[in-house]
C-alpha cells in the first residue's frame, strides 16, 4: 500500500511542487518525474509510473516544473529553460533531506530533455535517468535535432520510446544514444506515440511494470 503527500516547499527557488509516493516498504531510493511540455505532474502516465515505482519501495516525486508552477496552461518559452532545470536541481535536493539512497531523475518529452541537459553539467547530480518520450527533434523536422548534450552525458540512462513517436522514430534514438558515454537501454513500445499509450483516458496498464523492470535492469 503507498500514500501520497504533497508538498509546497518555497526554501527552494524555484520552489519545489508536487506529490510524493511513498510505500511502507521502501528500499531507500527516490525518484522524480516531471512532464512534457503541455503538462503537468498529474499527468496519468506519472502518476501510474509513481504508483509502480513506490510500490517497489521507492520514493516518488511527480513535480511541477517551474514554468508549470507560474502559469496553468501553455507551453515553456526557450526563456524558461534553465529556470526549468534549476527546478530540477531543487527537486533533487528536496528528496535528499528525507531519504538515504540513490536519487533518480527523469520525466516525460520535455521533462526528461531538461533533465538530460541538467546532468550533462553535474554527471555527480543523480545515479541515473528516465528519459520518456525524449524529444529528439521537431515533429516533421529531423533536420533540428537535439543531441548537442549527449556526448557529455555520463549518467546512465533508460529510454522508453514508442515505434510511432513523430519526435523521433526508434532508429534515430538508436544514434542519438550512441552519442552518450555512459550505459543506456532502450525499452520499446509497439505501436505507441509520444503518448506512449497515456492520452485522455486510454491507459497502457501493462507499460509501468514493463518500465520498472527494464529500469532495474539497467541499475544491475
Amino acid at each position: 500500500m503507498t500514500v501520497v503527500n504533497s508538498i509546497s516547499d518555497d526554501s527552494f527557488d524555484p520552489p519545489v511542487r508536487g506529490l510524493v509516493h511513498l510505500s511502507e516498504n521502501t528500499n531507500g531510493d527516490a525518484l522524480i518525474l516531471t512532464h512534457g511540455a503541455g503538462s503537468n505532474c498529474n499527468a496519468p502516465l506519472l502518476v501510474a509510473l509513481s504508483e509502480a515505482f513506490a510500490t517497489e519501495g521507492y520514493a516518488v516525486l511527480r513535480c511541477d516544473l517551474p514554468f508549470r508552477q507560474e502559469r496553468r496552461s501553455g507551453p515553456p518559452s526557450p526563456g524558461n529553460a534553465e529556470r526549468d532545470r534549476a527546478g530540477l536541481r531543487n527537486a533533487v535536493a528536496a528528496m535528499r533531506q528525507h531519504i538515504s539512497g540513490r536519487v533518480f531523475l527523469g520525466g516525460h518529452s520535455y521533462g526528461g530533455r531538461q533533465s538530460t541537459m541538467l546532468c550533462a553539467g553535474e554527471p555527480d547530480l543523480v545515479a541515473g535517468l528516465l528519459l520518456l518520450s525524449y524529444p529528439l527533434h521537431p515533429p516533421r523536422k529531423p533536420d533540428q535535432l537535439r543531441t548537442q548534450h549527449l556526448p557529455n552525458l555520463r549518467t546512465r540512462s533508460l529510454f522508453v520510446h514508442g515505434t510511432r513517436d513523430p519526435f523521433g522514430s526508434v532508429e534515430e534514438i538508436e544514434e542519438a544514444r550512441k552519442l552518450v558515454p555512459a550505459r543506456t537501454e532502450l525499452l520499446k513500445v509497439d505501436g505507441a506515440g509520444h503518448d506512449l499509450g497515456f492520452k485522455g483516458t486510454a491507459k497502457a496498464a501493462e507499460l509501468p511494470a514493463l518500465i520498472l523492470k527494464a529500469f532495474t535492469a539497467m541499475l544491475q
